[in-house]
């Protein structure tokens, strides 16, 4: 019997026990829809993050300081920073304290709870790329300048959701309430995600020394930049130096390029992703056994047709190769559904999570692979093939006589 007509008896024996296949196949389809759907956030939440990264340029270096080292008593000002920028301008160009604070930000009687408020120097605007350090551009009015920081002016810069829904006219020059101080907006920044609440447009820039005295920690968080992508190695080895002068410890502080930090974020995804897989595995596992439980009911049902078979001259191999050819076939079926769940499931998550995040159809995207689509389809057939072994040998082996015997 060859290949064709084995396939063709494989079909016609699951079209026969329509709800015993289906729930024979539900383990592998679960199985492969659940490793297509793993991979397709697991690749569009790395893209994701990697596009945000490139956006902060490759050239920037984020600095966290945890305490104030042995004893509580050593500290680096943010005046110690800047004088580290003057002292090395052939590697570093910028920095500026970063202060998140907490407020409740309002706009005449409608309150803005998901708001994001950071506290930044003048030096967070690049005149040279008339970006942000973190890659956005003003779209109205001027960034925060030196004076502004400097004597602790109340003005701000708002991102494009808060111009948009705050406010009915141009926003530049009315105010806005933080922590029940009026803010004069100044400037306003572009759109960067789809400018929906609690978005990357649903933030307030204003001086740091304000944020600090609304409880946004006292100027621990830095963001610099080096002169360039080459420098920025250096640059992070002249930080590490000077803070590690002041707190004789790398224990209090946390030195990180861009590149550094998009790396740990894609080994976390790698990580999470290879964990969701193995359990994603389990249900592979899970439909493999019953399909082996299935096909051993299967010979069992089916014991007087193999031997009627065997007495017509059929050899234990083509036996053999019947019963795997059906659970290569059914595990095919199950793979193919899985795929097909996967890929249907991925799409709607990518229109989920794009809302979350407040990305629009240009941001998150869940694609699926052609590689994880045919790494899992051929998991599945191989686990078919795999546990459909031990009921085909059962049956190959069986005695002829005893077979017709067998009622």
């Amino acid at each position: 019997m060859n290949f064709t007509q084995s396939f063709k008896l494989a079909i016609k024996s699951l079209l026969l026990s329509k709800m015993r296949a289906l729930l024979t196949m539900l383990g592998i389809i679960i199985g492969v829809a659940a490793v297509i759907i793993i991979t397709s956030l697991g690749n569009g939440m790395q893209n994701y993050m990697n596009a945000q990264f490139e956006q902060l340029g490759s050239n920037l270096i984020q600095v966290m300081v945890y305490g104030r080292g042995e004893g509580g008593t050593r500290d680096v000002s943010t005046e110690d920073m800047y004088a580290l920028v003057e002292k090395y301008p052939q590697y570093l160009s910028g920095v500026t304290p970063y202060v998140s604070a907490t407020a409740k930000v309002r706009q005449g009687t409608e309150d803005f709870d998901r708001t994001s408020i950071y506290g930044v120097s003048e030096a967070f605007y690049r005149a040279d790329t008339q970006k942000t350090m973190q890659g956005s551009s003003l779209e109205n009015g001027r960034f925060l300048r030196y004076i502004d920081v400097e004597r602790h002016q109340n003005v701000c810069v708002i991102g494009s959701y808060l111009a948009e829904n705050a406010f009915q006219t141009d926003p530049l020059g009315q105010t806005i309430s933080v922590s029940g101080v009026p803010y004069t907006v100044v400037g306003v920044l572009a759109e960067s995600g789809d400018s929906t609440e609690g978005s990357s447009d649903d933030v307030i820039y204003i001086p740091y020394a304000n944020a600090q005295r609304l409880g946004g920690g006292y100027g621990d968080m830095y963001l610099m930049t080096s002169t360039d992508r080459d420098t920025a190695s250096a640059a992070k080895g002249i930080i590490e130096n000077r803070l590690f002068k002041t707190y004789q410890s790398s224990d209090y502080y946390k030195v990180m390029t861009a590149a550094e930090m998009m790396d740990a974020m894609d080994s976390m995804l790698n990580t999470l992703m290879m964990i969701l897989i193995l359990i994603a595995a389990i249900s592979l596992l899970v439909g493999g056994i019953g399909i082996m439980n299935i096909m051993l009911v299967s010979v069992t049902e089916r014991t007087r047709e193999i031997g009627i078979r065997k007495s017509l001259g059929a050899k234990c191999r083509d036996i053999r190769s019947q019963f795997i050819i059906e659970a290569g076939t059914t595990s095919a079926i199950g793979g193919a559904i899985g795929i097909v769940l996967g890929i249907l499931m991925a799409n709607v998550l990518t229109n989920v999570i794009a809302l979350v995040l407040g990305t629009g159809n240009d941001g998150f995207v869940a694609v699926p692979t052609a590689g994880g689509i045919g790494v899992a389809f051929g998991v599945s057939v191989a686990v078919g093939i795999l546990f459909g072994y031990l009921p085909a040998n059962k049956a190959a082996k069986l005695n002829p006589i005893d077979a017709l015997r067998y009622d």
